[in-house]
């Protein structure tokens, strides 16, 4: 079973090594005519190395057992092999277990030759042993050392890719809203202008060509920013145009009035700059809440104020269409403004006013 196990787990290093003190030991005993016993202690004493990275304890103990079975019997052997095992203790437990161990094997060994009278080999003997114990032990925390490194930067290449998939996660959300903010605004635009060139066609052709135009141009922006965003995906280095913010309200403002929905737009406090996040989500938010005035309200007037504090920034959007035209607060604009909001800590509220159609109320703090 045994040298089973051994063709299973090779270690050639320990079995040179086993090959050469049993040499050593087995010559000794024949030198001296120990034919049958020496010799069958001889082997039994280092042979258990074999074995010593597995069973570093046990292996211990057996040799230092047949080392004093050994010098009982006959003559103390030199203690090579009991040195051997003390080392392996040291290099492969833990520090106080393996002090324990060695220490009370070679208690052992002491005192069994202090007993026999072999009071030379006694204290001798200490000096390769605490030898071996401190090598081992130098080893063993090395080692320790060595696989707590390994183990720290393993754990930290997990947390950078986990890391990282959740910033590719938070990047593909953020994309996705920008295509469903940008689709739903420019094609609401252009069903709604679409239907007007229809009513006209026939008795105002000039009208329908004005509609023709405002549906060309929101198609054209529609493109131009879903190339963007399709560009970030494929990360392949074009330069497109920057986010929009505050600064291109009049633009989305006319845009809408195109439409035939008449838009208001007052500003209070002083304008300023303000961080690239906010300033697009508080643009995606006019945006959407126009949006959705557009598709579901059947409004004729809607009002976009932006009122600037010290601390927070409150972009609001009122129309006086059907107070629950534009959605009861749960629909997946809706949800993309909350979440686009309360990623800056603000709040966002939603649905029908108290003076009639429906009103949508951001709050981002500056």
């Amino acid at each position: 079973m045994v040298w089973n196990w051994l063709r299973r787990h090779p270690n050639y290093g320990d079995v040179a090594l086993v090959l050469a003190l049993a040499a050593g030991y087995v010559g000794r005993a024949a030198h001296r005519q120990e034919w049958v016993g020496g010799i069958l202690l001889a082997t039994l004493q280092v042979a258990p190395l074999l074995v010593r990275r597995r069973y570093p304890r046990t292996v211990l103990a057996v040799v230092i057992g047949v080392f004093i079975a050994q010098a009982i019997a006959y003559e103390p052997l030199p203690p090579i092999a009991p040195a051997v095992a003390v080392y392996t203790v040291a290099a492969n437990m833990p520090r106080s277990e393996g002090l324990i161990a060695a220490a009370v094997g070679t208690a052992a060994m002491f005192l069994a030759l202090i007993g026999l009278g072999e009071y030379g080999n006694a204290f001798s003997d200490l000096i390769p042993l605490v030898a071996a114990w401190v090598i081992g032990d130098n080893l063993g925390t090395r080692r320790a050392y060595t696989s707590a490194l390994e183990e720290r930067a393993e754990r930290l290449e997990r947390e950078r890719e986990s890391e990282a998939a959740r910033a590719r996660a938070e990047e593909q959300a953020r994309i996705a809203r920008e295509l469903h903010d940008v689709i739903a605004h420019n094609v609401s635009v252009m069903v709604v202008q679409a239907a007007a060139a229809n009513d006209v066609f026939e008795t105002r052709p000039d009208r329908a060509r004005e509609a023709l135009r405002a549906i060309e141009a929101s198609g054209r922006t529609a493109l131009a920013e879903m190339r963007r965003l399709l560009g970030v995906v494929r990360a392949d280095g074009a330069d497109y145009a920057p986010q929009p913010g505050l600064d291109r309200l009049d633009e989305l403002v006319d845009q809408v009035r195109a439409a035939g929905l008449a838009v208001a737009v007052s500003i209070e406090g002083g304008p300023r700059p303000l961080p690239a996040g906010i300033d697009l989500s508080a643009y995606r938010v006019v945006q959407e809440a126009l949006t959705n005035t557009l598709k579901h309200a059947h409004a004729s007037r809607a009002k976009v104020a932006l009122r600037y504090s010290d601390d927070e920034l409150d972009v609001e959007v009122r129309d006086d269409g059907e107070g629950g035209g534009n959605g009861d607060g749960s629909g997946l604009g809706l949800i993309g403004m909350r979440e686009r909001v309360a990623a800056f800590g603000g709040s966002l509220e939603a649905g029908p006013a108290n003076t009639g159609g429906f009103a949508v109320s951001a709050r981002f703090p500056l």
